[in-house]
């Protein structure tokens, strides 16, 4: 390799401080080609592992596979390109190899198809904008951004649409389309919908008419009046009467090819696929089994995740809501709080829903709800949700919780079937915890609570909050804020924490802990140690003494298995040399998670937060 090495010099010639084994690994990825695929594999595997470090993302996809059968993961590869577009000191928590390749997949594929710039691509241009990486992409990513254009999926790139079908199975929809001039941005929506595998849509724009195309005829045969009377509204100001005859249509269209072509499919207006409910044997009435096959695997949306919602969204939505007897998964967001008719109108639509025996909703997420008495009527829509996202922006007088007289336990309510609760509240909610307990009281099969920003009453325990978890996340909680001893409040709770067999995950994230940080040491303390595997103590202004303190005692009691230790957002650049010297001293029993941190650039938003 003498002579490659010495080629090696001209590919970086300001890089002196290189070693003779880095100048080689520069010299393979330069000249791989010529190389050869069995030169590299043959190398011994020491030598294989610090080369991942330096090949380019083609290189690593070929390999793979053959290192793989040698019991050679490419992870540290892929971890390595995810290092260099994103700095060495943003937290990277990809803990496999496949959730690392996807991640870089992902976005670089989205960089080089829709020609945008970043540094990584314009560094390594010459590798990724070609077609074999990009061919080698899409036969790798599960998520695909809709943007503009996306042309040449029907032309020159036709080849990428077909293993796009294969492999997504999400798509986002990130700008709003003009359906009456882009009829390509609906095939190629239509092909990995209805001929895809993709089973989640995220709609990331306010586009009301995109989502009543989206969701028109989807769900069953049935479609009810008040929302085919709003697409044809809808359509008729955009001239498109013609795609609701379309939409209609039990059969599709666009799939029925002529013989002289097979390219005529391209430039046919789309439209729906065949589902089970539209189809029935003329003689018996009942579904045929080439319906059964088709209908239940292809063009049903089991999650819906909504970014931007408006009234309008709202409008279409609740009408089409009551025949989404596929969606597992519904998430709406807004950044402003959404209005009580919404709201309430989305109840009523869930309710109709979840009536049905059909009904496969188990996962919601609101965000963000006026108040919190608009909660009561979400979970008495549907009692089937084992997983419910809340975010509540405001307090208001009066609101009605589940628990209408605050202290009391509802006789009403009925046992839960939740498993995951997340709740995040923006200012003080005085029933808050008695509505909580309540829900927790009613949700024997809870596993995940996730609290952020609710304030305890003075006096009040968090023991009946932590029975059987197996993750938990008191974010923003201010749990010592009333307390005058704030580490004899701290230590209650580690020992309270300490009998919880199942818990594995916990997160106490914008707490104020700072130099109280050390009683957490105590978690794996005594004759029964806390199982934790993760733990989350970011934004909690731990000074670099605070956290060497916290090591010191950590020594002498590590945890029982190796923990992921979530440092960020801490101000460890107040002394760097004790910080490092802090990280040092846990790493034989943790895995930190650390990133750049600049006091003087973020002090103020960070005060701002506490």
């Amino acid at each position: 390799m003498g002579d490659t090495a010495r080629k090696a010099d001209l590919i970086n010639p300001k890089d002196a401080c290189l070693t003779l084994k880095e100048i080689c690994f520069l010299a393979v990825r330069e000249h791989y080609a010529a190389l050869g695929f069995e030169a590299v594999i043959d190398l011994p595997t020491p030598l294989i592992k610090g080369l991942l470090l330096h090949l380019t993302v083609c290189q690593l996809d070929e390999l793979q596979p053959a290192l793989n059968k040698r019991g050679i993961s490419t992870h540290a590869g892929w971890i390595g390109v995810l290092q260099e577009m994103r700095g060495l000191n943003h937290a990277i928590n990809f803990h496999t190899e496949e959730e690392a390749k996807h991640e870089v997949m992902r976005i670089i594929f989205t960089l080089v198809f829709y020609g945008y710039t970043s540094q990584f691509v314009q560094k390594n241009i010459t590798h990724l904008n070609t077609p074999s990486f990009l061919l080698a992409a899409a036969k790798c990513i599960k998520y695909f951004l809709l943007d503009s254009p996306v042309e040449s999926l029907t032309s020159e790139r036709r080849h990428l649409l077909k293993l796009l079908e294969k492999g997504i199975r999400t798509v986002c929809v990130s700008k709003c389309m003009d359906l009456s001039d882009r009829k390509t941005d609906l095939y190629v929506l239509h092909r990995l919908l209805d001929h895809g595998v993709a089973k989640k849509v995220v709609i990331d724009v306010k586009c009301s008419l995109m989502l009543s195309w989206i969701l028109l005829n989807r769900g069953s045969q049935f479609v009810s009046p008040e929302l085919r009377s709003l697409m044809q509204r809808k359509m008729a100001t955009c001239n498109l009467q013609a795609y609701s005859a379309i939409a209609d249509r039990a059969s599709c269209g666009l799939c029925i090819k002529t013989a002289a072509s097979e390219d005529q499919d391209d430039h046919v207006v789309p439209c729906k696929r065949l589902k089970l409910d539209c189809v029935e044997e003329k003689e018996s009435g009942k579904p045929t089994l080439m319906a059964l096959s088709r209908g239940l695997s292809v063009g049903q949306i089991e999650c819906l995740e909504i970014r931007k919602c408006v009234s309008d969204t709202f409008t279409v939505l609740n009408n089409a809501l009551p025949t989404c007897f596929f969606l597992r998964s519904l998430t709406l967001h807004s950044i402003a709080s959404f209005r009580d008719a919404d709201v309430l109108g989305l109840a009523k639509a869930l309710k109709t829903l979840t009536e049905s025996c059909r009904c496969s909703l188990t996962e919601l997420s609101v965000s963000v709800l006026p108040y919190a008495g608009l909660l009561e009527f979400l979970l008495d829509a549907n009692p089937h949700l084992t997983s419910l996202h809340v975010e509540i922006q405001t307090a208001m007088l009066g609101s009605r919780l589940l628990l209408r007289h605050p202290g009391a336990e509802d006789p009403d309510m009925p046992e839960l079937p939740l498993q995951k609760l997340s709740v995040k509240v923006a200012e003080l909610q005085l029933t808050d915890l008695h509505f909580i307990t309540n829900v927790l009281r009613h949700s024997p099969h809870l596993t995940s609570l996730h609290i952020a920003g609710m304030r305890l009453p003075t006096g009040s325990s968090q023991s009946l909050l932590l029975s059987t978890l197996s993750e938990l996340r008191l974010n923003d909680c201010r749990l010592l804020e009333r307390w005058s001893d704030k580490q004899e409040s701290l230590h209650q709770l580690v020992c309270a924490l300490r009998t919880l067999p199942s818990l594995h995950t916990l997160s106490l994230a914008q707490n104020r802990i700072a130099k109280n940080v050390c009683v957490l040491a105590d978690l794996f303390s005594g004759p029964s140690p806390s199982p934790l595997k993760r733990l989350n103590i970011s934004s909690n202004f731990i000074l670099p003494a605070e956290l060497l303190e916290f090591s010191r005692r950590l020594r002498k009691h590590p945890p029982p298995q190796r923990l992921t230790l979530d440092l960020r957002k801490n101000p460890g650049d107040r002394d760097p040399d004790t910080w490092s010297s802090a990280l040092h001293r846990l790493q034989p029993f943790c895995v930190s998670l650390v990133e750049g941190w600049s006091s003087s650039n973020t002090m103020a938003d960070y005060i701002s937060n506490m």
